[in-house]
């Protein structure tokens, strides 16, 4: 008999590090739906449905459940995948679910972000009321206040309000029962996983407290606010999720100004971030993480050959400033005078002689700037 799997949607390419994303009590994968597109640019990603929410089916945990039942679920989910090793974000339950993983099995999880989410979930009690309240008369009652758990007001997504209604009463009481048990509080530095966490400010539920104590207690871990969130921070602020959540799963942006530094030089670089505004940051951070951090790194071709294809490109387009910067760049990356004198040649038979005589003249002038820089 097949084993039955959390329901999951995968976005992303099938070669690229996988990300599973984990939902807050009583929403679906849906809670994703403004971050994940963005996220599978450059991840595998997975979002999973709790059981009996979205499309998991209830009976895959029963009473007095645990998140170390859910993170099992997870673990499965992810070695039917293929997955042996991912990042994690999760948000409340699924944050906590998150904290499990990477304190019980840290060789399957290669960083984590938690949000909204915390250590411990106020005791017991409050989780054991509400699971028999659900047990007794369903979810209707309890969704009424969805949005005052869960945004701040006037703000609703009426998606997941819906999914919160739609719920299987048992599985949600079961995942009452998990956070009525789960408490980390004395584990936490044990955690050795490279951690991001991220409050909403305006999160009645966890509030910014509760994940200022899972950072100082893990080592070397990150917390990052956002205003005017609440707890379902992903679907209320999605941008702001997106920065924390790239900066801290996406290698390339900061390797990218490394080779970009590297290739241009601290001084071109430089002026480049001083020039930047709040206008231009986005271009810039697309330059340093696409262009700079995942074409340039790509060891298929060495900084050599990449400088000689883009001293061609730019000149087959007439972009002389850019090529100045180029000519630069292919003496940083080893090519002498005599080997750009021969790319501008060829372009004089590609790309027409004009452009190359536009060409010569430009790598002429950076050529006789660097001699007289060098002897000076």
């Amino acid at each position: 008999m097949t084993e039955k799997l959390l329901n999951h949607r995968a976005e992303g390419p099938a070669s690229a590090p996988p990300l599973l994303l984990g939902p807050s009590l009583g929403t679906s994968y849906a809670l994703w739906d403004k971050v994940a597109p963005e996220l599978s640019i450059t991840h595998r990603v997975v979002r999973w449905d709790l059981p009996g929410h979205g499309g998991s089916a209830a009976d895959l945990i029963g009473p007095g459940a645990t998140v170390g039942d859910l993170a099992g679920l997870v673990l499965d989910l992810a070695d039917a995948l293929g997955l042996e090793r991912f990042a994690y974000a999760g948000v409340s339950l699924g944050g906590a679910v998150g904290l499990h993983l990477a304190l019980r099995h840290p060789e399957r999880v290669s960083s984590l972000a938690v949000i909204c989410s915390s250590a411990h979930f106020n005791g017991a009690k409050p989780w054991e009321e509400r699971a028999a309240l659900v047990r007794r008369e369903g979810l209707a009652g309890l969704a009424e206040s969805a949005d005052a758990r869960w945004f701040t007001p006037g703000f609703t997504v009426p998606e997941l309000v819906a999914d919160h209604r739609d719920a299987d009463p048992e599985a949600y009481a079961a995942c009452c029962d998990a956070l009525a048990a789960f408490d980390l509080r004395e584990r936490l530095p044990e955690i050795a996983v490279p951690t991001v966490l991220v409050a909403g400010r305006e999160d009645p539920a966890t509030p910014p407290a509760h994940l200022r104590e899972i950072a100082d207690a893990v080592p070397g871990a990150a917390l990052v606010e956002i205003p005017g969130a609440s707890h379902l921070a992903p679907a209320q602020c999605p941008e702001a999720v997106l920065t924390a959540l790239r900066t801290h799963f996406g290698t390339g942006a900061k390797r990218g100004m490394e080779v970009r530094r590297q290739v241009l030089g601290d001084a071109h670089v430089d002026r480049a971030q001083a020039r930047q505004t709040p206008f231009t940051a986005r271009f810039q951070d697309f330059i340093s993480r696409y262009a700079w951090g995942e074409i340039w790194t790509d060891p298929t071709l060495s900084r050599r050959e990449r400088s000689m294809i883009t001293l061609t490109a730019l000149v087959a387009h007439g972009h002389y400033d850019e090529l100045a910067m180029h000519v630069r760049a292919a003496r940083r990356n080893g090519l002498s005078p005599e080997e750009i004198g021969a790319v501008l040649l060829q372009t004089a038979v590609y790309c027409g002689v004009p452009a190359a005589n536009s060409a010569f003249a430009t790598a002429q002038r950076v050529l006789a700037e660097e001699d007289e820089a060098g002897r000076g």
